[in-house]
C-alpha cells in the first residue's frame, strides 16, 4: 500500500537536508572568497562553486522543501489548526528563506563591489542556519505547545 504521506515527508526531509548543507557551505565559500586575492585564481574559483551552490542546489532544495511542506500540512490541516508549534516553525522557515535570499544578494555584492563583508563575518553567519534548523526540528518533531 502506498502511504503518500511518509513517501512526502520522507522527499521533504531529503530536500530539507540539501537546503540546509548549502546554507551552511555557502557562507564558508563567500569566507574564502572575502579572504582571496582580487582577481586571482582563488577568487574566480570561488566565484563559480557559489553559483553553482546556489543555482543547482540551493535553490531547487528550497522550493521543493517548500512545496512539499505545504503538501505535508495540507494533508493535516484538520489536527495543526490548533498547534502553536507549527505558527513558531513556519516564522523560522521563513528566517532561512530570508537568510537564503541575504546570502544571494551577498554573492551579487561579492561579484559586483568587490568585498561587502569581512571573511570573520561570513564565519560567524555560518551558525546561524544551524540555530534556526535545532530549534525548526524541535518544533516539528516534539510540537511542545
Amino acid at each position: 500500500m502506498f502511504d503518500g504521506y511518509i513517501w512526502i515527508k520522507a522527499f521533504h526531509i531529503i530536500a530539507v537536508i540539501f537546503w540546509m548543507a548549502g546554507l551552511l557551505m555557502l557562507p564558508r565559500f563567500f569566507a574564502y572568497h572575502a579572504g582571496s586575492i582580487p582577481g586571482g585564481e582563488l577568487e574566480k574559483k570561488m566565484e563559480v562553486a557559489e553559483q553553482k551552490l546556489l543555482r543547482i542546489i540551493m535553490n531547487p532544495a528550497m522550493i521543493i522543501s517548500l512545496v512539499l511542506g505545504l503538501i505535508l500540512i495540507g494533508y493535516r490541516i484538520d489536527s495543526l489548526s490548533s498547534s502553536f508549534w507549527l505558527g513558531g516553525k513556519l516564522i523560522l522557515v521563513f528566517a532561512l528563506i530570508a537568510y537564503h535570499m541575504f546570502l544571494a544578494g551577498q554573492r551579487k555584492k561579492l561579484l559586483n563591489s568587490g568585498r561587502p563583508k569581512t571573511e570573520k563575518f561570513y564565519r560567524l553567519i555560518n551558525e546561524v542556519p544551524a540555530i534556526l534548523v535545532i530549534i525548526i526540528v524541535i518544533l516539528a518533531i516534539v510540537e511542545p505547545f
